[in-house]
């Protein structure tokens, strides 16, 4: 049995870096179809290629995005005769770049990296999947479990459109697989992630003049100032409560006492519990300046990913598998969230950052080591045939 698993191991690697040089072309060809959040004929177009490239090795669907592009769903013919539940590959079609980024941020292979927007976040972890597909096929390894590749269109923007799919999706599923980049140069999985949310503060004044009538007024600008000192401290690092007062606007000119100010607040909590308490802070926000009002919006929009038993043991198998390929794999706590966060949170095991293995995302620097592209391959095929 053992010597069985490590030749279907040496197999899986073997295919995958025969092929290495196929993947790349995919992610280039993934990477050079722009596709920001904002710009759904864009995604559209990116979905399209996606879906061509995954129609002969499954059965694809796609579903509306509202104002967004369309959610892809497929899937997957994978070998084995019976299949007992349900294996969920999760990712996104969408960036942060607007179109034209190309121009300043072209698709390269140096320095033993790929370089490009998108390339981390999250392109090359969809190529990884469509590679560990074909491995499994062509290898024609038994799958035991139905397995569905699903996009999202809005992942960056919030997954208002796509959430309802993802979990529903999940909720059919044993277990989640996020094919979201690793953190760091090391490619750690991510076990745990913060949920995430945001506040919107407005205050009203009283505009007056701010030479002729300066006392009639009553500043919104003023206000906020000392509402932001408030919200700050709503932070508990220890808790792992973070509150981030990021965008601030007031006021019409400088000669006038200002008759509205308003904050966006970004917000992470480590465990949903931490949120109510929270939001009842925001909610009682009360004027220093009575002759001010304060009205807030806004909530935790992704609850956190918790690491519960059931994603520990799902990190153990893809640790153990790991190793059989030759790498030692490490775990890590994000701020950051994915839909990773919604499948989690309904309890399913969920395992997220099996995608590229770099560093940049969301910044000039994108790109992904080329020397773990196989494994991570080879990895998303091994869990897939051991789930």
């Amino acid at each position: 049995m053992e010597a069985a698993i490590i030749s279907a191991v040496d197999s899986i690697l073997s295919y995958v870096k025969q092929r290495q040089p196929e993947i790349i072309g995919l992610i280039r060809q993934f990477v050079e179809c722009e596709s920001p959040s904002d710009d759904p004929a864009a995604v559209g177009r990116f979905v399209e290629l996606v879906s061509d490239t995954v129609a002969p090795l499954g059965r694809v669907k796609s579903y509306p995005g509202g104002k967004f592009g369309r959610q892809l769903v497929c899937e997957m013919t994978l070998p084995g005769r019976k299949k007992s539940g349900q294996i969920l590959a999760l990712g996104h079609s969408d960036t942060v770049w607007p179109t034209g980024t190309l121009r300043s941020m072209p698709f390269r292979e140096a320095e033993g990296r790929l370089w490009g927007p998108g390339v981390l976040d999250m392109k090359a972890g969809i190529a990884f999947f469509i590679f560990a597909v074909r491995a499994l096929r062509d290898l024609v390894l038994p799958v035991a479990s139905k397995v569905l590749l699903q996009l999202n269109s809005d992942e960056e923007v919030g997954s208002e459109s796509s959430r309802p799919l993802t979990e529903r999706n999940a909720a059919r599923s044993k277990a989640v697989l996020v094919l979201e980049p690793g953190t760091g140069l090391a490619g750690k999985l991510k076990t745990a992630r913060k949920g995430v949310g945001g506040f919107t503060v407005v205050v009203r004044g009283r505009a007056s003049h701010a030479g002729v009538d300066f006392s009639g007024g009553a500043s919104a600008v003023v206000e906020l100032a000392r509402q932001i000192g408030r919200i700050a401290g709503f932070t508990e690092l220890e808790r792992g409560i973070t509150v981030n007062p990021g965008v601030i606007a007031g006021g019409t000119r400088s000669n006038v006492v200002a008759a509205e100010a308003r904050a966006e607040v970004d917000l992470r909590v480590l465990r949903l519990k931490d949120a109510p308490a929270l939001e009842r802070k925001f909610r009682g926000l009360k004027p220093f300046d009575k002759r001010c009002s304060i009205e807030v919006s806004g909530g935790l929009n992704r609850p956190p990913m918790e690491r519960s038993p059931g994603i520990v043991r799902l990190f153990q198998t893809a640790r153990t598998l790991a190793r059989e390929l030759g790498v030692e794999l490490e775990e890590s706590l994000t701020g950051g969230g994915s839909d990773g966060n919604f499948t989690a949170a309904l309890g399913v095991p969920t395992l997220d950052g099996l995608g590229g293995v770099g560093e940049g995302a969301h910044a000039a620097n994108e790109s992904i080591l080329v020397d773990r592209i196989a494994d991570r391959t080879a990895l998303i095929a091994k869990l897939i045939a051991a789930l």
